[in-house]
């Protein structure tokens, strides 16, 4: 008789001080994936989402590199599981980027004339004082502000 595969995951050493917090953001994404959306305009429904998914890898970054206080294992597993953006990740670690809201902010594709986001601009060089990015509610992530 072949033997039964499972799918548990192992998970590495340091999970159990880490579980909490990822678990209660994850139950906040759920909410605000169920959020009604009546009376919004249509790209506001998904900054909820954005911003927790900030704050979730924000949260595994500061851990791992800010606050040391988790392993490479446990940080790899919790890039590998999704539970942290490796890319924004990546940008963070570059200078200039330490405060990138989302990486559709700085894709030229995205944007008239092909620039940046204006989030992405220093506010002490903005012609309006408050603003508020399309793409994900941001209210400014220049790393001069």
């Amino acid at each position: 008789m072949p033997k039964v595969k499972t799918n548990r995951v192992k998970y590495p050493e340091g999970w159990e001080l880490i579980e909490p917090t990822l678990r209660e953001l994850q139950a906040k994404m759920r909410d605000a994936e169920n959020d009604p959306h009546d009376g919004k305009r249509k790209c506001e429904t998904l900054w909820p989402i954005f911003k927790i998914a900030h704050q979730k890898s924000r949260y595994i970054f500061d851990l791992y590199h800010r606050r040391r206080e988790i392993s490479k294992e446990l940080y790899e597993f919790c890039l590998d599981q999704g539970y942290a953006d490796r890319n924004i990740i990546a940008k963070w670690k570059k200078p200039g980027y330490e405060r990138l809201c989302c990486l559709r902010c700085i894709q030229p594709r995205d944007h008239n004339f092909q620039t940046t986001c204006v989030c992405r601009v220093p506010k002490h060089l903005r012609e309006e004082k408050v603003i508020e990015c399309v793409h994900c509610g941001c209210k400014g992530c220049a790393s001069g502000d």
